[in-house]
């Protein structure tokens, strides 16, 4: 009777154990993929407005250095920013903000069109939009009259 139990007991360990192993390796792995669209606020339409999304993948590992209090153990990254560029990527045109009548509602508004035809595509393709990040650098205190509104479109899929 006692190797009944054993075994009953054995029995429900391992299975609990194979459970744990199984969805461990059912883990689901993600990707992201950044979209940026930087919109020119220069006046007189004299700036320039792009969406760019990149075509090729870089591993930050390769161009990060380690530091800690200790200077002559840090591992000093040594990559050229030659080395750090892509080449391989999306530019797509926008208009900017003003032309020389000032602010310009059609150009926001066709950039509003072409964004979404690139958001459109990107699901179509599987990707989910997951963030929005915005920012705007306006004449950097310096009184120039320039500067650019970016916006960051962060999306994801499952692979």
């Amino acid at each position: 009777m006692k190797k009944n139990y054993l075994f009953i007991a054995l029995a429900i360990v391992g299975f609990i154990s194979f459970s744990f192993i199984t969805k461990s390796d059912n883990r689901v792995q993600v990707e992201y993929k950044v979209v940026t669209v930087v919109e020119s606020i220069v006046p007189n339409g004299l700036g320039r407005s792009r969406m760019i999304s990149a075509n090729e993948t870089k591993d930050y590992k390769e161009y990060t250095t380690v530091r800690s209090d200790d200077k002559d153990s840090d591992e000093k990254n040594k990559s050229k920013r030659s080395e750090i560029r892509v080449k391989n990527y999306d530019e797509t045109k926008l208009l900017n903000f003003y032309n020389l009548g000032g602010i310009r509602f059609q150009n926001i508004a066709a950039n509003d069109a072409v964004m979404t035809s690139k958001v459109n595509d990107m699901v179509a393709q599987g990707w989910e939009l997951a963030f929005i990040n915005t920012g705007v650098e306006s004449e950097g205190g310096k009184g120039d009259g320039k500067g650019i509104f970016i916006t960051r479109y962060t999306f994801k899929r499952t692979l």
